[in-house]
C-alpha cells in the first residue's frame, strides 16, 4: 500500500498544480507542470491509476490501466491537440518543445505562460479537490478489503 502511495500522492499533487493554472478555452497553459509536460491532467491520472494498481498487489490491473488510459486518452489528446492549433498559434512552438505525455526534465518558458502561478480558485472551478476525494475513497477500500478479505 505504501509503495502505491508514493505513485499515487505525486500524481495528485501533479493533477492539482495543474488545474490552478488551466484557463480552458482563454490562453495557452505553459507554466507550472505544463513547462515540463503538455498533458500534466493525464499524466497525473496515470500516476494515480499505476499507484493503485500497485497499492492492490495486482499486476493486470496496472496492465490494463495502462492498456485503457493510452486507448481512451491518446484520441482525445489528438482532438484537443487539433483545437489548441485552430485556437492559439503559438501551440505550434509548445508542442515542438514540450512533450505529449512524459516530462522534460528542464521547464519550458515563454513571454505570456511563464509568469502565470497557480490559483486556487481554478483549483477550486475545476473541481480537482474531487481527484483527492475518490483516491481516498480508494484507499478506504483497499485497507478494508486487506483487513476483511484478505487471510
Amino acid at each position: 500500500m505504501a509503495l502505491g502511495a508514493i505513485v499515487v500522492v505525486p500524481g495528485l499533487l501533479i493533477r492539482a498544480l495543474a488545474s490552478g493554472h488551466v484557463r480552458k478555452n482563454e490562453s495557452l497553459a505553459t507554466s507550472g507542470p505544463y513547462a515540463y509536460t503538455r498533458n500534466p491532467l493525464y499524466l497525473g491520472s496515470l500516476l494515480i491509476g499505476v499507484g493503485f494498481a500497485v497499492a492492490a498487489r495486482s499486476w493486470w490491473v496496472g496492465v490494463a490501466l495502462v492498456v485503457m488510459f493510452f486507448a481512451i486518452y491518446l484520441p482525445v489528446i489528438r482532438d484537443e491537440e487539433t483545437f489548441l492549433r485552430r485556437t492559439f498559434p503559438q501551440f505550434e512552438e509548445y508542442a515542438r518543445r514540450v512533450p505529449r505525455i512524459l516530462p522534460r526534465l528542464s521547464a519550458y518558458s515563454d513571454r505570456v505562460g511563464a509568469s502565470v502561478g497557480f490559483s486556487l480558485d481554478l483549483y477550486l472551478k475545476h473541481r480537482e479537490y474531487n481527484a483527492l476525494i475518490g483516491a481516498m475513497a480508494m484507499i478506504a477500500l483497499l485497507i478494508l478489503e486487506m483487513k476483511f478479505l484478505r487471510r
